[in-house]
């Protein structure tokens, strides 16, 4: 997120975080645009953002925030049904109160090769369901977690799709009422709505008409249409869809400069994406990917580590960005095949190359008719 932000010249914003947010191995915006890649990060994560405004000047910065707990302390506001549209009567005039169906509890699953027996599950039950059934479940595989931290992303997730199962909408005469801030509602004739509230939506209109000469002109007027949940629960944004990858796509294999193997103890290579305009070449050119080989068993199997500057061919698990794995490898213009093709098209050949030299292992087979031959 901040990476983001400073690429489009946010410099003033702070993070007011209760919770961890590790960094993530391997992150790629894919499709999207700047903003719909920040809020879905931020979907994720829990995080909710607001402009904070000074009280005495025309500065503004953005505040990531994933607590109610750390907005500023509420302030009082009447509410008053009869008030005149002027601006100096500082009341809320209108208040309806709703409660609507929503999930109920979230369930959520997802694997790691690294410890593949995990059960990788997470439950999460919504909170304040005085007004609805238990039954309603959401099941989210995979749940973009490998470990612990799945934990977090359940209630998160939870909160979000709760995020207006209470909500409230008034109109009033304060400017003050703006997402980031809590109000304390008072004098309402219904009393359990006299609390502490947490605005997550507002929007002002105001006009300040001009005096013909010689009459007297209308007053000041503001409206400021907001929307607020109870402040005893964090607003958090709904998990939005992640874009997927239609298809697999072509890399090329990367490593240290002049490394012609570079691998770690999982046999995973990194690589270079066609379309990736920023990582150079070489050792972080990407995460590690692990690589899908023809037979692979309790330490046997076969195992043949795709080499630095090979064109590879990577696919998406469940079209997700962020989980490439190689599937298979692929002959171009200056990586050319064994042999001699169309001449040799009779041989099936498993040629290696000697690591840091120009030696190489073989074993051939030969099927033309009447001249079958092994090659060792």
């Amino acid at each position: 997120l901040a990476t983001i932000l400073k690429e489009n010249g946010v410099t003033e914003w702070s993070p007011l975080f209760s919770e961890p947010h590790p960094s993530r191995e391997f992150c790629v915006q894919y499709g999207e645009t700047d903003y719909d890649f920040l809020c879905r990060m931020a979907a994720e994560e829990g995080i909710f953002f607001y402009e904070e405004h000074a009280q005495k000047s025309t500065d503004q910065s953005l505040v990531l925030c994933d607590t109610v707990r750390y907005l500023p302390e509420s302030f009082e506001i009447p509410w008053n049904p009869n008030t005149r549209t002027e601006v100096s009567t500082l009341c809320i005039s209108q208040f309806l109160y709703s409660a609507q169906i929503r999930p109920s509890s979230v369930v959520t699953k997802d694997y790691t090769f690294k410890r593949p027996g995990w059960a990788g599950r997470f439950d999460q039950e919504g909170q304040h369901q005085d007004y609805q059934r238990t039954q309603y479940e959401v099941y989210d595989y995979p749940g973009r977690f490998k470990g612990a931290h799945g934990q977090n992303f359940a209630c998160w997730q939870m909160d979000g799709w709760r995020n207006n199962a209470e909500v409230a909408r008034g109109t009033s005469r304060s400017p003050e009422i703006w997402p980031g801030r809590r109000i304390a509602l008072t004098g309402h004739p219904q009393a359990n709505l006299n609390r502490e509230w947490q605005v997550v939506a507002s929007e002002l209109h105001g006009e300040q008409p001009q005096a013909v000469p010689g009459r007297r002109g209308s007053g000041t007027t503001l409206n400021n249409h907001f929307a607020v949940i109870p402040a005893d629960r964090t607003w958090r944004p709904q998990p939005l869809l992640k874009p997927l990858v239609d298809g697999p796509q072509s890399a090329v294999v990367t490593g240290p400069a002049g490394e012609e193997i570079f691998c770690d103890e999982h046999g995973r290579v990194r690589v270079k994406f066609n379309w990736d305009r920023y990582n150079p070449s070489n050792q972080d050119s990407s995460c590690w990917i692990r690589v899908a080989q023809a037979w692979a068993g309790t330490g046997f199997g076969n195992l043949a580590i795709p080499r630095v500057g090979q064109e590879v061919i990577v696919d998406f698990l469940n079209g997700d960005p962020d989980q490439p794995i190689i599937m298979g490898r692929t002959y171009h213009q200056e990586n050319r095949t064994p042999g001699s093709l169309p001449g040799t098209k009779t041989q099936m050949t498993i040629r290696s190359k000697t690591y840091k030299g120009s030696g190489f292992n073989e074993l051939k087979f030969d099927d033309a008719t009447g001249k079958e031959q092994v090659y060792i």
